[in-house]
Parts: C-alpha cells; structure tokens; sequence
C-alpha cells in the first residue's frame, strides 16, 4: 500500500476507531468562520441544537435567526441577505432544507447566485429510528442539478469542519451534507481540504478497481480495501468529497489505471454520486462499474448499523461490489 498516512487518522485501524458525529464538524466550522468574517450569519428553522447552530447562537446572538419552521421562508430570507452583502447559513433537516423548500432555493438563491449556504442534516438511512419520512437519500440528486450550485459530503467531523469553512470563503449557493450519527474519524485536524479535488486514501501497488466513496462511507470502504488487500485484490479508495464541481481528473485517472469502479454512498444510487462519476466517465474512459448505495427504495425505521447492512452498504457488500465488477473487466 501507498502510505497516505499523512490524510489519514493514524488511529482509524484500531478495532475500537474514535467516533464524532459529523453534523458537530458544522457547528464548529460555521462558529470560526463567524469569527473569522463578520458577514457571516445563521439561521435556524426549529433545529437549533439539532444542527448544532447553538454554538453560534450563543457567541454571535445577534448575527443568528430562528425562523420557526419555516424553511421556505428561511431560504427566501436567507437570499435577501445574501444580496444585502451577508454570508447566510441555513440549517435544518435535509428532508426539509432542501427537501420541502427546493423550489425557493432554486429560484430566489441559485437563479440569482445568492451567496447562501445550506446545511443538509440528518442525511442518509442512518438517522436510524427517526424512518423513512426524516431520512434524506434524494438531497444529492436535487441539488447537484440545481445550476450554479456547489455539492459537499463530507466524510468525517474534521472534514464537515474544513467544509463548512471552505464554503464561507467561497463564493455562490452551496450545499453541504451532514450525517447525525457518531462516525468513525477518518481524517486529522492536518488533513488538508481542498474543493473540487478528491483524496486517493488508499492505493495499494497494482490497483484494480477504484472504489470512490463520500460522506461516512468512505470508512467503510477503507475497511473493504484493507480486506481486500489481505485477499489478493488490490484498490484505491477515493474520497470524493465534493460532488459539484467534481475531479474529474482524478476520477479519469483512476479509471484508466484501475479499469473498473465501485461508487460508495448513502443516497439513491440513481442521480447521486455514483451517477455523476459515471456521467464523467461515460464521456472520457468507460469502465465497468457498480453502484453501492440505496437501490431505489424508502428507508425505515432502525439503528443506523442495521440500516447500512439492510440497504447493501457494509464492508462485506462493497467487497461483494468490487469483485463483481473485476468479473465484468
């Protein structure tokens, strides 16, 4: 194997890997970059502590807005101040924001190129008991489709802070992925995060498959890869941190070298991450590939673990993936 030791947490093989939820890397981050830019303000629809906005609520009360629940409401604000000169975030669950306010954040923030960012939370199956009504597996799809806006799923809480931060200091409608759950920690706080460039993890000597993750998954895949190498079957593992505008270079290069692909997310697997790689790779290098994640279904209710292994997301079915794909070669 390649060393990465430097991109990864130098603890992330013990048996007992730390954890942190990945929704606190935002509490953090929106907390320096208000302090970092005055411009920066916050608002909440009802979710305050949820998202994790508390934490800049209580050092900037008078830059944070709650908004009820409201999220179309909240969207609308949120773009009138960012044409004002203001640097808004908005959170909420993903299935509200921006589930339920899709067509304010497309017309009155992406139509207008408001520098809005939203913060998706509670993303993905494993918000675990709160079921299918409050689990977002659509929110890449809808918003990676939107023109003008940039998509970021972060995989850990030192990533969901450097994103957040990112964000702030770039300009345009941005949004940003966050999990509820307590997930392993992929990353150091010296990992570097830069948007629009994917992180190769892993890479064993001759790869042949790339496995391409985002968001918690992205653990799950280094496990199967680090299996996999004890097997004979050697890979890469990409952390495809930033879904739009994606590396296209590097997912290209990949395919080349590896000849086939696995996609890893928590989301539908038609239109989300898995399908705007093979979007890049159909019109530059096709190469065989499957497709790890929500296979067209709703979710339920039950412990996030249950949920990754029910939906065909563990270690043992990415496994299952890549030596499927190495039949179609």
């Amino acid at each position: 194997m390649v060393n990465r030791a430097l991109k990864l947490n130098k603890d992330i093989w013990k048996k007992e890997v730390d954890k942190e939820p990945i929704r606190d890397g935002y509490g953090k981050g929106v907390l320096e970059a208000g302090r970092r830019n005055k411009s920066v303000v916050v608002l909440s629809a009802d979710l305050t502590e949820s998202t994790r906005s508390h934490l800049f609520k209580k050092e900037f009360p008078e830059r944070f807005f709650e908004l009820g629940v409201a999220e179309q409401n909240m969207a609308s604000v949120a773009a009138g101040l960012a044409v004002s000169g203001k640097i808004p975030f908005i959170a909420s669950y993903a299935t509200f924001s921006p589930g339920r306010n899709w067509e304010q954040i497309r017309t009155t923030i992406a139509y207008n190129d408001a520098n809005v960012k939203i913060a998706g939370h509670h993303a993905g199956v494993s918000v675990g008991p709160d079921g299918a009504t409050h689990q977002a597996i659509e929110d890449i799809a809808t918003m990676r489709v939107i023109a003008n806006m940039k998509v970021f799923v972060p995989c850990d809480v030192h990533e969901a802070k450097k994103a957040t931060m990112a964000a702030a200091e770039l300009w345009g409608p941005t949004y940003i992925r966050f999990s509820r759950e307590a997930t392993p920690v992929i990353t150091s706080v010296d990992t570097q995060f830069s948007p629009g460039i994917a992180d190769v993890l892993w890479e064993s000597k001759k790869p042949v498959c790339a496995i391409i993750a985002c968001g918690p998954l992205v653990y799950n895949s280094l496990i199967a890869a680090k299996e996999l190498d004890k097997e004979g079957v050697e890979t890469m593992v990409i952390n495809n941190h930033t879904i739009k505008p994606m590396d296209e270079a590097t997912i290209i290069d990949a395919a080349k070298r590896c000849g086939a692909v696995v996609t890893v997310e928590e989301h539908q697997v038609m239109g989300g991450m898995g399908s705007a790689v093979a979007e890049v790779l159909a019109k530059n290098n096709p190469v065989p590939q499957e497709f790890i994640g929500i296979q067209d279904v709703f979710g339920e209710s039950g412990q996030p673990e249950e949920l990754i292994d029910r939906y065909g997301m563990d270690v043992k079915d990415i496994k299952m993936a890549v030596k499927n794909v190495l039949k179609r070669k």
